[in-house]
């Protein structure tokens, strides 16, 4: 049968109106996989909204003579669930809150539930084949899931047990199918309000194996929502999701018999998340189950960068007179070789009518003097924050001091400003950009290093930055740290050059101020101020006050100063 005919007809299945690009007929499952298909014998793909067929596989499963139901419920992931890369983390996200302890199965109970979704849909008001699809495809010695599952749709569709179950349907079993399918029809147009719920059931039966290894062994080619690529950028993912996971039988619209002050949380629901926001290890591990190939450091570089996004501000700007106003002074002989487009006409033909290059040809001498109006200076930043090992980890939790870093960093970057990075700890425990830059991603790579030792301020680094060499644009020092602040003053350098001078140097150099951003007590805030004089002092009392400081820094401190 001639697949690449029936597509319309797939397209149909979903309106008159549906669109997506054609689809990828892969011959082999070799080419199949070279496409990112590895999981199912076809796949939408997410990020280029494309269906991927493998061929082969289709003719090994006997589905060779489906091409419309194959192919409709694939674009079923484009129309119905998940939609798009963002409800497809939210869809994930959901369900990993309701499979605690085997979220390395969320992909797949969540690629379940989308299927059941559409399934339903596309047997019940269109009038495809779905059933007899599953029959074809289910497997002979199931796992308790995927008798669940297959129980789930006959009862959804009015078949007779044993249609597409293979395994033994126990009471326990079929309470649970019942409720399942009661869950879909109930939440069909309302899906991820369902998809925790969906989840809760599947859990009885993840737990039956260690990790949850016994219970999807038998699973296989199911999994039809394919990967995206590396860089592709999802947002809102920091957020946490506050929504509540309620097991259907405790869910008054799933179960009438259930009690309207049933409470909300489902007991096994775990509680991952603090405040409003995920942690970056679970940031992490989120971006790789929807198909993302990345490290720790740029998953923690990716969280912080979306979290700082809300408090860029403007950073200091000096404003300067603008010397730059041309003062013609008169004229001088233009001759073959100098530019023809410096070549003053009126002069020339003033000077003689008959123009000889050369010889009566002349070009404006122009000087410069200094103007009225005023050019925007940005301020560059020179940047240390505190990677001790009183600090958290950033790549596994929040860490204040890295999310006030890049609040502070991509706002001098915002206005033009260069930003030196230094992460610090012990002695020769250091990480710093190469120099002042531009460049967004060598500094987020520094501010989500850790160390985790000592403390030992770098003096090295404002001695080469300052005194070692002459420092011509205007920079603010900022130092985020604790009361290993103090390093900066009570210890030397590797030439025994005393930290107070260093400092105090240093801060003069500069030549736009320094601030000390700290986590002390107000006792000890005077203390600072005694060690290390001239430096402004900015104290806080829990490290998430840091976010509100960083946001307000260059409105509070710099927009309103002038040069």
């Amino acid at each position: 049968m001639n697949w690449r005919e029936k597509w319309p007809e797939a397209l149909r299945a979903w309106g008159r109106f549906t669109k997506v690009h054609d689809p990828d007929y892969c011959v082999s499952t070799s080419d199949a996989k070279a496409a990112g298909l590895t999981g199912s014998f076809a796949m939408f793909r997410l990020n280029d909204r494309t269906v991927v067929l493998d061929m082969q596989s289709v003719a090994e499963l006997g589905l060779g003579d489906m091409p419309v139901e194959v192919m409709a419920h694939e674009i079923g992931h484009h129309v119905l669930c998940p939609a798009d890369l963002a409800d497809n983390a939210r869809l994930l996200s959901r369900v990993r809150r309701g499979v605690p302890g085997f979220e390395q199965a969320a992909p797949l109970v969540a690629n379940l539930y989308a299927d059941m979704l559409i399934n339903d849909r596309l047997q019940r008001s269109r009038g495809l084949r779905m059933a007899e699809l599953y029959e074809r495809i289910t497997a002979p010695r199931p796992t308790p899931l995927w008798t669940f599952y297959m129980r789930a749709y006959e009862i959804l569709w009015s078949l007779e047990s044993g249609t597409l179950t293979r395994g033994e349907v126990t009471e326990e079993l079929e309470g649970h199918a019942q409720l399942c399918a009661r869950l879909v029809r109930v939440y069909a147009t309302d899906w991820l309000r369902g998809a925790g719920g969906f989840a809760a059931l599947c859990f009885h039966y993840l737990a039956t194996g260690p990790d949850g290894t016994d219970a999807l062994s038998g699973i296989r080619r199911r999994v039809c929502v394919g990967v995206v690529g590396d860089d592709t950028h999802i947002p809102g993912l920091t957020a946490a999701d506050d929504e509540a996971v309620v097991h259907p039988a405790l869910d008054p619209q799933v179960n009438e018999f259930a009690p309207q002050d049933a409470p909300a949380d489902e007991p096994h629901a775990p509680a991952t998340s603090t405040g409003q926001f995920r942690e970056p290890f679970e940031y992490g591990q989120l971006l790789r189950q929807l198909g993302l190939n990345i490290s720790d450091e740029t998953a923690a570089a990716r969280y912080y960068r979306e979290r700082a996004a809300p408090h860029l501000v403007r950073f200091p700007m000096r404003t300067k007179p603008l010397s730059a106003e041309p003062l013609p002074e008169g004229h001088s002989a233009w001759d073959i070789g100098e530019p023809l487009e410096a070549v003053d006409w009126l002069a020339t033909a003033t000077r003689s009518p008959v123009v000889i290059p050369g010889v009566t040809t002349v070009q404006a001498v122009l000087g410069t003097t200094e103007g009225t109006e005023k050019s925007r200076q940005p301020v560059d930043l020179d940047l240390y924050v505190d990677s001790s090992g009183s600090m958290p980890d950033p790549r596994r939790r929040v860490s204040y001091l890295t999310l006030a870093g890049a609040i502070l960093a991509l706002s001098a970057l915002r206005v033009g400003a260069r930003v030196q990075v230094t992460l610090w700890s012990g002695a020769k425990q250091f990480l710093v950009t190469d120099g002042f830059v531009r460049d967004d991603d060598a500094i987020m790579n520094v501010l989500t290093g850790y160390f985790g030792g000592g403390t030992a301020f770098p003096l090295h680094m404002l001695r080469r930055t300052y005194l070692e060499q002459e420092r011509t644009q205007p920079t603010h020092i900022v130092v985020i740290s604790d009361t290993g602040v103090d390093t900066m003053v009570r210890q030397d350098d590797e030439f025994g050059r005393p930290g107070g001078e260093i400092s105090a140097r240093a801060l003069a150099a500069a030549g736009a101020g320094g601030t000390l951003v700290l986590n002390v007590q107000n006792s000890w805030e005077s203390t600072v101020r005694e060690i290390l004089p001239g430096w402004a002092v900015h104290s806080v009392s829990q490290w998430r006050d840091l976010v509100e400081f960083a946001a307000a820094f260059s409105r509070a401190q710099y927009e309103r100063s002038t040069a």
